[in-house]
Order: C-alpha cells, then sequence, then structure tokens
C-alpha cells in the first residue's frame, strides 16, 4: 500500500499532486487484478516497481474473492482518502493535468487561441443541474471511485482474458476501454494510438484527407458496394477488398436515396482524423473498424470571375488560407462588384483561418462566441482591414458544410453582411484539441463550443438558410451569381498586383 508524507506532499506543485493521486488509483487497479487473480502479496515501492509472489491461479480455480478483495480494496480506497487529505487542494487539481506549456506540440482541428480580439461575454441564464453537469463544474475526484467499479472493471477484463473465444492481447483490451470512454462522451471525442498520431500531426492544419474508398449503390442487393480501394490507404491497411458491402458510417445506415457524394462526404474530414465504418465480406460477418483519413484531398482554394462576380471556392480553412484568397483576387485582373463565398463540402479546419477570411469584409464586428466548460464565454471579434467591406456577397453552404465553415455563415448573418444560400449546415459547433500523451499516442477532446454573435447555438441545429435550394446542387453556383446580380453594386474593386500589399481602386 501506498502512502504519502504530509511535508512531501504539500512540496509538490498541483500537478505533481494529481500524479500522486493517479498513482493511488493506478495501484488500485493493479491490487484488485492481482487480488481477482489469486496473487499473493503485491507490494508497491518508492519507485513503484510491482512485485508478486505468485502468478495467477489456472482457469478451473476459482479466483480468491469476497473477504481477501475486499479487504485489499477498502485499505487502497482508505489510503486515497488519507492522501487527499493531507494533500489538500495541492494534491488534488485534477485540471492541473494538462498545461498549455507541457502540450505545445498538439494538433487543434479548430484553432482557438490564435485570436487576435477576444470580449468577454457575460450572460444573466441560471445553468440547472443538467447543464452544469454537462459543461463539467461538479467534479468527482479521482479517488472517489467506487472500489467496486475498478473491481467490476478487472473483473470484466479477467473474464475476456480467460474465457474469450480467441486470445486478445492484454494493451488492445485497455485501448479499446480508451475509446470507448472516449466515444461515450461525445461523437468528437477519440483516442489516437502513437501511430494515427503520427500520421496527424504529418498533415498541414486544416488539410481534408480520405480514408481510400469508393462506393456504388448496387440495387439487386440494396446495399452499398465498395468498388475501389487505393493503395497506401486506411481502407486497405485494414483488409477492406473490392466488393465488400459498406453499410454504416459513424453509427448511420447506409440507405439507397443516398447519392456517391454524400458517402464520399460522410467519408472524409480533416486530414489524420478518424471515422468508425462497418463492413462485411461477400460471405462473412459484419466488421466494425476505425480507419484513419490518411490520403490527402484537394485542399486548393480556387477563385473564378463570372460577370464581374468573384466566385471563391473555400473546400477547408487551413493557416494562410487569407494570403491564399488575396493572391487569387490579385490574379483575376478584372474589377470585382460582388462575391460568392462556395463552402460547400467544406467540413471546418482552422478556426482562426475562417475568422481572418470574415474580417476581410467587416469592420469591428463580433463574429462568433466560445464557451469553454465553465460557460465562460468570449466573443472573437473581426480583425485586420476589411478590404471587402462595400462589396456584397453571398455565402453558398449545404448539408455538408460544417465547423469554422459554420462560424464563417453564422458571422456573416449575424451581422446581416450577407445572404447565405442552399441548405442547412451540418451542425457542428464544437471546438476539438488533440492532447499528446507522455506514454505515445494522444487524446482528441472536446474543448469548447461556439455560438453566433448573438448566442443561437450551432451545435446540433446548424446555420439556416436564408434562401433555400433543392438538395440536388445543380445550377446553386449560378443562382448564386445571379442573386448577387439582381442587386444594386458598387462600381467595382480591382487588385492591384504590382505591390507587395494589397491595392485597391475604385474607379470601375
Amino acid at each position: 500500500m501506498m502512502s504519502v508524507e504530509p511535508s512531501e506532499c504539500r512540496a509538490r506543485t498541483p500537478h505533481q499532486g494529481v500524479l500522486a493521486i493517479k498513482a493511488v488509483i493506478y495501484s488500485s487497479v493493479l491490487a484488485t487484478a492481482l487480488a481477482l487473480s489469486g496473487c499473493a502479496t503485491v507490494d508497491v515501492g518508492s519507485d513503484n516497481d510491482i512485485v508478486t509472489s505468485s502468478n495467477r491461479s489456472s482457469l478451473s480455480t476459482p479466483a480468491k474473492s469476497g473477504t481477501e478483495a475486499a479487504v485489499k480494496l477498502g485499505n487502497l480506497a482508505q489510503s486515497a482518502q488519507q492522501t487527499q487529505a493531507l494533500c489538500g487542494q495541492e494534491c488534488d487539481d485534477i485540471d492541473a493535468v494538462a498545461h498549455p506549456e507541457d502540450i505545445s506540440d498538439g494538433v487543434s482541428d479548430d484553432d482557438i487561441d490564435a485570436q487576435p480580439v477576444l470580449d468577454d461575454v457575460e450572460f444573466d441564464e441560471e445553468m440547472d443541474d443538467n447543464e452544469q453537469h454537462r459543461l463539467g463544474v461538479e467534479h468527482v475526484p479521482l479517488n472517489a471511485i467506487s472500489p467496486q467499479v475498478i473491481q467490476t472493471f478487472v473483473e470484466v477484463i479477467d473474464v475476456i482474458r480467460h474465457d474469450y473465444v480467441r486470445p486478445v492481447n492484454d494493451e488492445t483490451l485497455f485501448q479499446q476501454a480508451i475509446s470507448g470512454m472516449l466515444e461515450r462522451l461525445d461523437k468528437h471525442a477519440e483516442y489516437l494510438t502513437p501511430e494515427n498520431y503520427e500520421h496527424l500531426r504529418s498533415f498541414t492544419d486544416g488539410e481534408i484527407g480520405q480514408v481510400g474508398l469508393s462506393v456504388k449503390y448496387d440495387a439487386a442487393i440494396k446495399n452499398w458496394v465498395i468498388t475501389k480501394v487505393e493503395a497506401q490507404s486506411s481502407a486497405k491497411e485494414a483488409g477492406i477488398a473490392i466488393g465488400d458491402k459498406l453499410l454504416r458510417i459513424k453509427n448511420a445506415d447506409l440507405t439507397s436515396d443516398m447519392s456517391e457524394q454524400d458517402i464520399q462526404q460522410l467519408l472524409s474530414g480533416i486530414a489524420g482524423s478518424q471515422v468508425q465504418i462497418t463492413v462485411s465480406g461477400q460471405q462473412g460477418p459484419r466488421r466494425n473498424m476505425l480507419l484513419q483519413r490518411n490520403l490527402a484531398s484537394d485542399n486548393e482554394l480556387g477563385v473564378t470571375v463570372q460577370d464581374s462576380i468573384a466566385v471563391i471556392r473555400l473546400p477547408v480553412f487551413q493557416n494562410g488560407s487569407k494570403d491564399q484568397l488575396i493572391k487569387a483576387l490579385k490574379q483575376t485582373g478584372v474589377p470585382i462588384t460582388g462575391v460568392v463565398l462556395d463552402v460547400r463540402n467544406n467540413p471546418g479546419g482552422v478556426l482562426s483561418s475562417a475568422i481572418d477570411i470574415v474580417s476581410l469584409f467587416m469592420s469591428d464586428a463580433g463574429l462568433i462566441q466560445v464557451r469553454n466548460r465553465t460557460n465562460h464565454s468570449q466573443l472573437i471579434k473581426s480583425n485586420g482591414t476589411p478590404y471587402l467591406a462595400d462589396l456584397p456577397v453571398v455565402v453558398l453552404q449545404n448539408r455538408y458544410s460544417a465547423s469554422a465553415a459554420e462560424v464563417l455563415a453564422s458571422s456573416f448573418k449575424s451581422n446581416k453582411r450577407a445572404k447565405i444560400v442552399g441548405e442547412q449546415s451540418f451542425g457542428k459547433g464544437t471546438v476539438q484539441e488533440v492532447v499528446p500523451l507522455e506514454a505515445g499516442g494522444a487524446l482528441k477532446l472536446t474543448v469548447a463550443e461556439y455560438r453566433s454573435a448573438k448566442g443561437e447555438l450551432i451545435d446540433g441545429v446548424g446555420v439556416k438558410p436564408d434562401v433555400v435550394l433543392p438538395h440536388d446542387g445543380q445550377d446553386w453556383q449560378q443562382q448564386a451569381v445571379n442573386l448577387l446580380l439582381s442587386q444594386d453594386r458598387p462600381l467595382g474593386i480591382k487588385f492591384d498586383d504590382k505591390l507587395n500589399g494589397i491595392s485597391i481602386t475604385n474607379d470601375y
């Protein structure tokens, strides 16, 4: 049994205190496992070395249960309570585990740390108990975990190891337990193995990735069938073959009324992220697997001009998207009288990049609210020079416009700066951060949510269009251009490429 001297505890930093509590719980799990396995003694030394006096009994011999295991668990729980009492708050600060300076190499799908202007927003609304629980206002100390819960967890692993029809690696069991814990938090949280984390780090922030599958609907068997598996893809590595049936994506059944584009949008996402699918062979059983989006897709920002209207295709928001946009506008060489921002199928990307692009069209405007776990909210405002403030704007979105793309659309809508055209957007209003783990791998965890500048919910709701277009998507771009052409517009602005900076002439 591990104990902590009072003087030693007081000398620790909050982070070290957390490690002490974690060590107690870790010892509890090990002691429970050894008790269930029939080991005689457990000694946890000062360096946390584990010494056992005997091996687990055979499967035919019942594990020692009842009194001995209960006594050990009771002693360990009492030790944990004593540790908490001795340490006080210095050793019980579970929020001190991840310090910003400790995770500077982390990767973020939606970077909220680089915003130039943040205003605090006060709320008069009272949170009910469910809201407090959801936002993490009430904490459960780590050493308050019931010994029975720990015993159940270890016993389940013990039964699987000895009774499951096929041998299962212990590390695999624990990794699956970690994944299951995160998946139950929300649909965006996930565990990244060291290999998957390295894949994620190899991509530029905001790139779009694919899993390497192509599918077609087979009406004869009423299923989506895989027609192509790309080499070097996660799908290939997982053993998926041509002819296999694709049954589910993200726990959603695939239906005949979906299009191939629908399937591809569900499979694609931010490069390095993961997606769960269910497949089955022509004769085999269903298989659930987690695929990483490890094949880079088309991330190129594009600008075309049609009847003096600049149509700007934004497939994803990356670091430097604003600079790419300005460069593309300079290369048009013609006066611009309106802008269509096309964010159809845009899964999001770097949040600060979306803010930078919106800021080209608005001055000193409140764009989006970001709320953390304690319901404290900050209002992100526009920044920089609004070079395009005089141009009318239409935002073109569809059901697959998500995350940072919804931030852009919501910002324009809240400030009545543009017409939103198309379909209701996806409804992902949360911010994920990838936190590296000391033991390798990482956690992708939801750390904040964002709402419109007016406080309207985005997550699970989306951004509603001002002008609804049919789902077939035909002529959407032309309809957006026609909408701008029907409005009163300035004479036009032209971007001068002769200077290093941006120069605009309004005499057109």
